[in-house]
Parts: structure tokens; sequence; C-alpha cells
């Protein structure tokens, strides 16, 4: 993860605006109204915003201040794309389109020149899963002689596919993009599990079956190697020098959460093609009255393994999401992850249907509780959702994307769902749009190279060598 310095007395001005940590009334949400709930958002999201000066004359559009890294800018613009599609509120649409393009370097796939030095696979993926939020939600078409949201999904997508590494752990994505970045040996959940969620996302938008065999894949082999256990905790990474044999068995929220969504995605894609019909008008007219045996079975059986999962952040069967760091101190990373399971979970109820049951009473929870928390200077929201209406800990872009994104997931049944390129989609990709050439162009070498007889063993050939091969054990360890 990378920062950018800032001037130290812009840094000073921000924290003197927080003013003294005096207790204030809480947000006050009623999740039986949606002006309500979006009036909490709009609270939320303006706390966020308001460490945000990269709009200012002189500042760099798209860049947060220190202490904060560049990856965490993609992820608050992501919330604010959603934040428009949930709440109908364009307030911060001009500033979001502005970042969004300012940092997308000279290739288009959000790699700029600044932050080369020290980028990471993770970092690159969070400003692309913006870029394939605001495609699939219907987000305001950038001006025609800028590049468009799915072309530069898919770029990003175009760029992780070519560093896929089978030459240790049977494949993978490494944290670092270079390899002389600290931290190259290791292949850390987070880059393949973003990975994954975009080639399912591209795979559902576009149709194309690449993308759909590239989500496969990983799945496959993020499996194969233990990422995911046998209980469905997904865990942090593992260093290729070990070839991947001894797994950190960290969990961050974020991790379940990625591939939660994209397996959100593979199943509708069966869905869709199976005839499952209006999604959306599914939502309003209840559980108890949802298809139940559309879909891929095994992408299904997924799904609910990932749910029964989170119990790692909902603890003692309690629906307040929290992350085990909470216990002592979350790193500043750390703070934002609630973000985006919240985010991924809302996302996934319109997709499969089926999961509503389960994690609309953890959203539900998690809101009114996170609404409690939000009870410091100006309604600034505490990260501690479990401490309710008790404001005693950190608040900063993270903690105020966390409340954001729970709120709006509660809005889920008043919107659409994600378009398609078939279902009103008007993003062009790099070949162009429409269904002729399901608005997507894949580099050739990615074509042809993508899916082989090897490569769909690869992951099984690695889940036997790891077998025959000396296992030191699990691994504690924190690489940031």
């Amino acid at each position: 993860m990378m920062r950018y310095s800032k001037r130290p007395w812009e840094i000073l001005l921000l924290l003197s605006t927080l003013g003294p940590k005096l207790t204030q009334a809480s947000i006050d949400l009623d999740l039986d109204d949606d002006d309500s709930i979006k009036a909490a958002a709009r609270t939320a999201a303006a706390g966020m915003m308001d460490y945000y000066t990269g709009d200012q004359p002189g500042d760099v559009p798209g860049n947060i201040p220190d202490p904060y890294y560049w990856w965490e800018a993609g992820a608050m613009f992501g919330a604010m794309v959603e934040y428009w599609y949930y709440t109908g509120d364009d307030h911060w649409n001009n500033i979001t389109t502005q970042a969004l393009l300012h940092q997308v370097g000279d290739d288009n796939n959000y790699m700029p020149q600044n932050q080369t030095l020290s980028l990471g696979n993770d970092d690159q993926i969070f400003w692309g899963f913006a870029a394939m939020a605001a495609a699939e939600l219907g987000y305001p078409d950038p001006p025609k002689d800028q590049p468009q949201w799915l072309s530069l999904a898919e770029n990003v997508f175009n760029s992780q596919a070519t560093r896929w590494d089978t030459a240790t752990c049977g494949g993978g994505l490494h944290w670092q993009i270079f390899e002389y970045n600290g931290g190259y040996s290791y292949k850390n959940t987070i880059s393949n599990g973003g990975f994954f969620d975009v080639a399912a996302r591209l795979a559902r938008y576009t149709g194309n079956e690449t993308f759909t065999d590239w989500a496969n894949k990983v799945w496959d082999w993020t499996n194969a190697t233990g990422f995911i256990d046998d209980e469905w905790h997904v865990h942090d990474g593992a260093d290729s020098k070990n070839n991947c044999t001894i797994v950190n068995i960290l969990q961050h929220a974020y991790l379940p959460a990625v591939y939660l969504h994209g397996a959100a995605n593979m199943y509708n894609i069966v869905s869709v093609r199976r005839g499952f019909g209006n999604i959306h008008a599914t939502l309003r007219i209840g559980i108890t009255d949802l298809p139940q045996t559309d879909g891929s079975d095994i992408w299904r059986e997924r799904i609910e393994g990932l749910i029964s999962g989170l119990d790692t952040f909902f603890p003692d069967n309690e629906d307040i999401m929290s992350q085990p760091c909470e216990q002592k101190k979350c790193d500043l990373n750390s703070r934002s992850f609630k973000a985006y399971l919240a985010r991924f979970m809302g996302a996934t109820i319109p997709l499969a249907p089926f999961t509503q049951k389960r994690l609309q009473p953890k959203i539900r929870g998690s809101s009114m509780a996170a609404a409690e928390q939000c009870n410091g200077p100006n309604n600034a929201c505490g990260l501690i959702w479990t401490d309710r209406t008790q404001y005693k800990s950190s608040t900063g872009i993270g903690e105020q994307m966390a409340a954001l994104e729970i709120f709006k997931a509660n809005l889920v049944h008043t919107v659409k769902a994600p378009v398609t390129v078939k279902t009103g989609g008007t993003s062009k990709g790099n070949s162009g749009s429409g269904a002729e050439d399901n608005g997507s162009a894949i580099d050739e070498d990615i074509r042809t190279r993508a899916i082989t007889t090897g490569d769909k063993a690869g992951a099984a050939i690695f889940a036997a060598l790891a077998v025959l091969m000396p296992i030191g054990g699990a691994l504690f360890i924190v690489l940031s």
C-alpha cells in the first residue's frame, strides 16, 4: 500500500476541524423508512468527504491526505458511486467522476506513474471495483473523449491476468506488482479475491465466457491453496517462498466479502440463463416466495458456506459486525474493512435473493449499532459498533465509509438490479459496446493462454503437492 506526501499544515488544519471528542447525539435511524436511511447515509457520506481535499486548487484529484493510502481513495469513490445509485443524490458526482478519471494512468488501468513504485495488485483492484460499479449501476458515463467505465474495469482485469504466476503455488497473483517491492513473494487473498470478483462481474455484464473461465480458475486455486478452509473461513494468504504451504490464518472482513459477491455474480449468471426473471420484483414479494431452485447448485453451496463463515465477524450469534482486531487495536487499513463486507453483503442480495433471509438481519442489526456509534463530534462515526453509544474509538475515512456502506445496504429493495449489456448497460468496453461483441475486448495473449487443460488441473496438482510437502503449521504474520 502506498501513501503520498501532504503539506503538514493542511493535516493540522484537517485534524483541527474534528474538535474535541465530545459525546453528541447518535444518528437517528428508522430502518422502516427509506428517507431516514438515506438521511443517515448522507450524514455518513458527508463526514467521509470532509476528509477529501483533492478537489481543492493545487491539490491532486483522487488523492486523500496522509496517513491514508491511495487504494482507500479508490474504495472511497467506489462508495460514492454506490451512494448515488442507492439514494439518487448526485451532490458529489462531479467530484467522484473527476477523481476516478484523474487516477487512470497512462494505460487507463489505474496504474498512475506517481503510484507505481510501490503499487500492489490489491491497490489497483479497489479502483477497478469503482469502475466496475459505475458500469453495472448505470452511473453517468464520462465524456466520449475520456476512458469509459467498462473499458477501465476490463483494463484492470487484463493487466492482472497477465500477472497470474504458475511458477509457484500452482498459480495466483502476488501481493505486489513489481518484484523489487517488499512483500512481492506473498500471494495475498485480497488480490486474488478482488481479481475473482471483477472477473465474475465482467462475466455477468458482458456475457464473455473467458471472464467466466477465469473466475472459475481463481476460485479453484483459492480453494486448493487452503485460503478458504473447510469451515468457510477466508484467510489472509501465504508466501510463495514456501510454495504457499504455510497459510497465514489471519481473517479480515473484506476477504469473505469479495468472494461472496463474486460467487453471487456467478450464481446469477446461471439463474438468468434459466429464466430466473425479475430479481427486483422478487425482492419486493418477500423471502418466502423466492424461487429456491434456480441458479447453479455449486455456486449456491459456496455462497451459503461463505455466509456461515461470517461467524468470525458476527460473534456470539449477534447480528452486529465486528473485527477480531477490535479486541486490541486495528491499524489504519483495517479500520475500513467492515465497509467492504457491508457493501458486498448488500450487493449480494439482488444477485442471489435466497441470501436475503440470512444477510438482512446482519445488515439491519449492524446498521442500528453503527448509527448509535455515530455520536462523535458532528456525528462522527466510531469504529466499534458493539460499543453502541459508548463513543471511545477512532474515527476517520474508514469508519465513516463503513457506516455509509451498512446504511445504504438497507436500500437494495429500492433500486433495480445491476445492469448488463443486454439489460440497459450503456458503458462501452474496449471494442465498443452492444450485445454483438458483448461490450468487451480481452487482450489476445490472455485469450489464447487463459484456460488450458494444464491450467484447469494446476490448482488440483498444487493441492496434491502441498500434501506431500512438509507443512510447518499455521503462521501468524502481518504484512503492511
